[in-house]
């Protein structure tokens, strides 16, 4: 199946949620989920009050039961009355009864074709035949008619939101447990909603895994466009987690797609409070505005950065990390800790750390290069010092195409948005890589552009992308790096990336932040990956509390995917990808999965993490 990239242009229909118009040209509606107990009225009424106030266009509230639904009046009501009008959504998982009952009372209702009419999934086969598989839609299509008829009497919207942890046993089976698996449950959903003339829709795609997520949103706006449909479109990546993994996760993910034109409402899933997420979706949608994926250029999908980089990088298995200290008068101990390199205590040498940068570009040859640094200068200083080991030249490709004196280990090659192809062409990639400069601020699709002039072109070398951002404020470079980078790296089209920021943020930040980008897209993993689902209503235990202890027990991991995850809803499933998974049972209860297999159940909650690093202790032996 192609992939499309950034030639989609995708402009959904409007739909109202409650008094709000969702889609076509209004802005990015940014939303959160409430973490109470969806029967504590008092306490939702005034979370709810805390997430609107923060900027928030919807809230939504779990309701499990039908009790929890019935209550979702009591809530509203008591919104209406403090004088709050934002449109309330709630999430149904498993119950059709509690689906019915609050979509008489809210302005929409978010359901999950996994397991609305389908049982939890069981990663059995279930071989049908085309009859049998006629059938079960069939099946599903009556059992979801009862809900249209309310919705439709109501004017309440639906978000058909399909989790990559929670697909059924039917389409698993035929489909595997895959973007295309995903939009294909979706699909199935929208065709039995207009079959009744219901056309109050909203798509959300969503999975932990950024380019499972990317592909599955792709894949199911070109099957609409294909079909004739053009839902509104929710973003968001589940387990996101907290603190800096989260929202570069998030951001990468869900930037990667406003930046095409697709995405109508977003969600910042952080296992952080519910309002903590609206500042960062605010600052997200900001960097993505609407349109501007329309200058971009129309065909960029087939490019892939070449697969064999210079030999000299051989024992690095992902995309590679070059920090730009050309600006440091000195190349001191401090300057090479700033680049991620640590010192080792015995020998009090300077050492690679798992985060420390590829490649150093400096504006000049210090009198000694540390043994694990390579280090980068302009031709004309290399050529002076061109004995030394560990240096290499930085050209430019008028240069590089002139002169035959160049080093037969790696040879770096700087443009920018001005790029000749033929010049850019003549790079050996088998000894050179390019850094292609450019500013996103004015020229955002600029790499598309290069990348749509390169093609196929077998002899591409490794494009390493290096934005130059101007900011002040950490968490505004964050958001925007990972979300303008996210899908060059999902796409394995960007072979390394390499930050500048003229403004006041420390380059051991702007490095650590690369790293992050890089494990966060799962190109290039350097310590252990957590994910963590956002508290919500069903959360059996303080999940930040949980988060910490299991960080605390097996941070000194590496290259280990555990997931942290509040109820067993979409455990099991999201955990698909995961090593480990620590989930909540019951009140002060764990099970702890290995993949997807509960290996522990019902562990008290004090010794979970211990049981967690004991068991992972015991498979690495």
């Amino acid at each position: 199946m192609k992939t499309p990239g950034n030639s989609i242009r995708y402009r959904s229909d409007v739909v109202l949620i409650g008094d709000v118009p969702l889609g076509g040209d209004n802005p990015v509606r940014i939303q959160s989920m409430t973490n109470t107990d969806t029967l504590d009225t008092k306490a939702s009424v005034a979370q709810c009050i805390r997430i609107i106030e923060a900027g928030a266009d919807f809230v939504r509230l779990t309701a499990q039961g039908i009790k929890e639904a019935e209550n979702l009046a009591s809530i509203k009501s008591g919104l209406r009355k403090a004088g709050f009008s934002t449109p309330l959504i709630a999430d149904i998982h498993f119950n059709p009864a509690a689906a019915e009952t609050a979509a008489a009372i809210v302005e929409k209702v978010r359901i999950n074709p996994g397991n609305y009419a389908d049982k939890r999934a069981s990663f059995q086969k279930v071989e049908l035949s085309e009859t049998e598989y006629k059938e079960e839609l069939e099946r599903i299509h009556g059992r979801v008619l009862p809900l249209i008829n309310i919705c439709a009497a109501n004017s309440t919207a639906i978000r058909i939101g399909v989790n990559h942890g929670s697909l059924s046993d039917r389409i698993m089976t035929r489909y595997g447990n895959t973007p295309l698996g995903m939009a294909v449950s979706a699909l199935e959903f929208i065709r039995i909603f207009h079959s009744e003339n219901f056309k109050k829709l909203v798509i959300s795609m969503k999975s932990s895994d950024i380019a499972v997520m990317i592909e599955s949103v792709r894949t199911v706006v070109r099957m609409m466009q294909e079909e004739g449909y053009a839902c509104p479109i929710h973003l968001g990546v589940t387990e996101a987690g907290e603190g800096e993994d989260g929202r570069v996760r998030s951001a990468a993910g869900i930037g990667a797609l406003l930046n095409e034109g697709i995405g109508d409402t977003i969600r910042v899933s952080l296992s952080e409070d519910p309002e903590a997420e609206i500042p960062v979706a605010i600052r997200l949608a900001s960097c993505c505005e609407r349109g501007e994926a329309l200058s971009g250029p129309e065909n960029t999908p087939d490019f892939k950065t070449p697969a064999e980089k210079p030999a000299i990088f051989g024992s690095i298995k992902g995309p590679l990390v070059v920090a730009n200290l050309s600006h440091y008068v000195a190349l001191n101990p401090g300057a090479y800790f700033d680049a991620g390199f640590t010192l080792e205590e015995k020998s009090g040498l300077l050492v690679k750390s798992d985060g420390a940068a590829d490649l150093i570009i400096a504006s000049y040859c210090p009198e000694v290069i540390p043994g694990a640094a390579s280090l980068v200068v302009p031709y004309k200083i290399w050529l002076e010092n061109r004995n030394r080991k560990n240096l290499f030249p930085l050209f430019s490709p008028e240069t590089y195409s002139e002169t035959p004196e160049r080093s037969d280990k790696l040879n770096v090659i700087l443009t920018g948005s001005h790029f000749d192809k033929d010049l850019v062409g003549k790079i050996d990639p088998a000894t050179s890589v390019l850094i292609y400069t450019f500013n996103p601020s004015v020229e955002k699709h600029a790499p598309d552009k290069l990348f749509s002039a390169l093609g196929r072109s077998a002899g591409s070398p490794v494009i390493i992308l290096n934005p130059v951002f101007t900011e002040n404020d950490p968490e505004n470079l964050m958001i925007k790096a990972s979300a303008l980078l996210g899908s060059y790296l999902t796409d394995r089209k960007a072979g390394g990336i390499s930050i500048i920021n003229r403004g006041d943020i420390r380059s051991r930040e702007i490095n650590r932040l690369c790293f992050s980008i890089l494990q966060c897209t799962a190109t290039r993993i350097t310590r252990t990956m957590y994910l963590s689902c956002p508290t919500c209503g069903r959360t059996k235990f303080n999940l930040q509390e949980a988060v910490r202890k299991v960080r605390e027990k097996t941070g000194h991991l590496k290259g280990l995917k555990i997931a942290v995850m509040g109820c067993i809803v979409n455990g099991p499933g999201e955990m698909a990808g995961a090593d480990w998974g620590y989930v909540g049972a019951a009140e002060g209860k764990v099970h702890i999965y290995k993949g997807t297999v509960p290996v522990l159940k019902n562990i008290p909650e004090a010794s979970a993490a211990d049981e967690l690093l004991r068991l992972i202790n015991e498979d690495l032996q």
